[in-house]
Formats: C-alpha cells, structure tokens, sequence
C-alpha cells in the first residue's frame, strides 16, 4: 500500500508543476546587483536563463548592472538555486535546478557600460541585445539570437535556434545558424556581410540609395548558394561593389531583397 501511495502521490505532484509551470516573469521582486568591470570587455557565460543585453544610458556608467527574475519549484529533488559571480572580465551566471520533478525559470538583465565589447556563451536560453556600438559575439544552444540598433561588428552564432537582425548599422557582420532561420534587415550597407544556415531560411534585406542615398548602396556584389532551396536576388548587382554579401543556405530558401 505504501508503494501505491507514493506513486499516486508522485502521479499527483507530476500534473501540479505541469500545470503550473514555471515564469521568470511571474517573479515581481527581481534581484538586483553591480559588478566592477576591469577592463573594456565583458564575457557572460549563462546557462539556463534568457538574457537581455542593453547598453547603459549613463556615460559615466564603470560597473556591469545585472536584473534577475528565477521562479522556480522542486517537488522531488533539492531547492532551485540560482548563482551569479564575476571572475575578472567574465560574468557567470547558472541556475541549478535538479530532481525527478522538477521545473524553473530565469531571466537576466545586463546593463553593459558604453564602449565595451560584448562575448555572450549562452545554454538554453533566448538572447537580446540592443544598443551595441562595440563588437558583439553570440554563441548561443537550444535558444535565438535578436539584435537590434547595433553599429559594431557582428558575429552571431546559434544551434537549435534562429537569428535575427533589426536596423542594424554594422560594417562587418556574420551570422550563422543550424536548425534555424537567419533573418538581417539592415539600415545601412555593410561593407562585408556574411549569412549562413543549415536546414532553415536566409533573408537578408539591404537599403538601396535612392535620391540622396542615405544608407543605401547603389549596388552590391552578391554571392549565393542554396543547396534543396532556391535563390532570389533583387537588389542592384555588381561584381565591382565594395559592399560585398555571402549567403548560404542548406535545405532552405536564400533571399537578398530591398530593405526600403
């Protein structure tokens, strides 16, 4: 009777954390702490959390602000634990949450200095980021990459996640994903841009002067390949153009089209 207990019980916890599963954003006391930065560049190193990455409004700003939300509940296992720590230029964050049943949640924010070059190594986990006018490099598993209103080069990789691109002023990008779309929507042309994915979509959307020109490019030297996808180009070509995109797909369509 006792085993039939147990597993009835077990059975009855099971159903309670699945239905009610665990949110970051469900938590409404987020912590909060500041790290001293040494120098001018910044590793996060996360593991089962989203993050978002802005760049600080304060120029005086010398210290890494960090937000975190966690939620999260064991019914057969020890108590969810959530650690952060800088160790010299390198943030670290990770959350423990083991056990038969088991389920958490978190979110971390990261308020970065200006002018610091950005390293994100992500595990399970979404990543944003915003604001950079320094290089930024994502390498992200199991979780996608959103950029928007970034000056600085780019390289963006991703596995088990897409990555995308929004009104982005870089001059040298790369992006890449496996098991996943790459989208990039430029407001300015690059002067080397390079996509790759395999088994999903590229689509890149550059500006094309019109007028008086303004981001846009008059032409661009494309290159192309889409293995089991086909390929569209249509924005002024020329093999001459200083303004060169690679893009490359496997099992999956490619596009280059007008971003105006």
């Amino acid at each position: 009777m006792r085993v039939l207990v147990g597993v009835g019980a077990t059975a009855v916890a099971v159903g309670m954390v699945a239905a009610c599963g665990a949110s970051a954003e469900d938590d409404s006391e987020p912590e909060q702490r500041s790290f001293a930065l040494p120098g001018r560049t910044l590793t996060v190193d996360s593991k089962d959390s989203a993050l978002e990455l802005v760049v600080s409004d304060d120029a005086k700003a010398a210290d890494v602000r960090v937000t975190r939300w966690f939620d999260g509940r064991t019914v057969i296992g020890e108590s969810p634990e959530v650690k952060w720590k800088m160790d010299g230029d390198r943030l670290t964050f990770r959350t423990e949450c083991s056990g038969v049943i088991s389920n958490c949640s978190a979110k971390h924010r990261v308020v970065v200095p200006r002018g610091v070059a950005v390293t994100v190594l992500n595990n399970d986990g979404k990543v944003t980021a915003t604001g950079f006018r320094e290089p930024l490099k994502v390498r992200t598993s199991d979780g996608s990459v959103t950029v928007r209103d970034a000056r600085g080069p780019l390289d963006l990789r991703s596995v088990d996640g897409s990555v995308r691109a929004e009104g982005v002023t870089s001059k040298r990008i790369s992006a890449a994903s496996k098991d996943g779309s790459v989208q990039l929507r430029l407001a300015a042309a690059p002067d080397r841009l390079q996509a790759r994915s395999q088994d999903g979509s590229v689509t890149v959307a550059l500006p094309v002067a019109k007028g008086g020109g303004g981001g846009g490019a008059a032409s661009y030297r494309v290159d192309t390949e889409a293995v089991d996808g086909g390929a569209d180009v249509s924005v002024p070509r020329d093999t001459r153009s200083p303004h060169h995109v690679s893009v490359r797909s496997v099992d999956g369509n490619v596009t280059v089209r007008s971003a105006n």
